[in-house]
């Protein structure tokens, strides 16, 4: 029971310190809402969550492979993201009801893409939850548990962020062109994180 206590109280710190997954959730949801938002965070959760089956499953050297394989992958979403972020910056001023919608489909693979793609964030859950493994039989099965534990923090603070943001996005409403720098800067600081991570940690 302490691990798990232990578990919740260093995840939820680390929900506190925005990193790239945040800075998406966060700029989704002052440009498209609460609901995209929402839908954001669960898309970079499910992304974590892939992450966390290669761990429980014992595929080390999968992890170690697959954060290679995933190096140029990593920067087209840089490219990607830091497009979103400067066209974003010079969009015209637009009312809220006026800005085309992002489909929910797209907010999900969106996040889980971002989650998927960082190479930091998968070699880091390969070495954050064992962590947490008390000492006996039944290691698969007590990360399969730290995992659930883990993902149900991390949700919950991200769909905080997202609530955050989107609370903010109605009082930026009535200021277009600083809600297109805010949501831009997001953007670029998604796109910043995700090219400075690297597969050491």
């Amino acid at each position: 029971m302490a691990n798990i206590i232990a578990l919740i109280v260093a995840t939820s710190v680390l929900v506190l310190i925005p990193g790239p997954n945040v800075a998406l959730i966060v700029a989704n949801s002052l440009r498209h809402g609460l609901k995209i938002g929402l839908v954001t965070a669960f898309g970079t959760t499910f992304g974590i969550a892939f992450q966390l089956s290669l761990v429980i499953v014992g595929l080390a050297t999968l992890i170690e492979t697959a954060a290679t394989a995933l190096e140029w992958i990593r920067w087209l979403g840089v490219v990607y993201l830091a497009y979103l972020g400067i066209r974003t910056w010079i969009l015209p001023v637009a009312n809220l009801q006026d800005i085309r919608a992002l489909s929910k489909t797209g907010a999900f693979w969106h996040g889980f893409g971002m989650a998927v793609v960082n190479p930091k964030t998968l070699l880091f859950n390969a070495a954050f939850l064992p962590q947490f493994v008390a000492g006996g039989e039944g290691t698969s099965s007590q990360l399969a548990m730290l995992a659930a534990v883990y993902l149900a923090v991390i949700v919950t603070g991200d769909a905080l962020w997202a609530i955050f943001a989107s609370s903010a996005r109605h009082w930026l409403g009535r200021f277009g062109r600083l809600r297109n720098k805010i949501t831009a800067g997001f953007m670029l600081t998604a796109a910043a994180g995700l090219a400075v991570s690297r597969r050491s940690i």
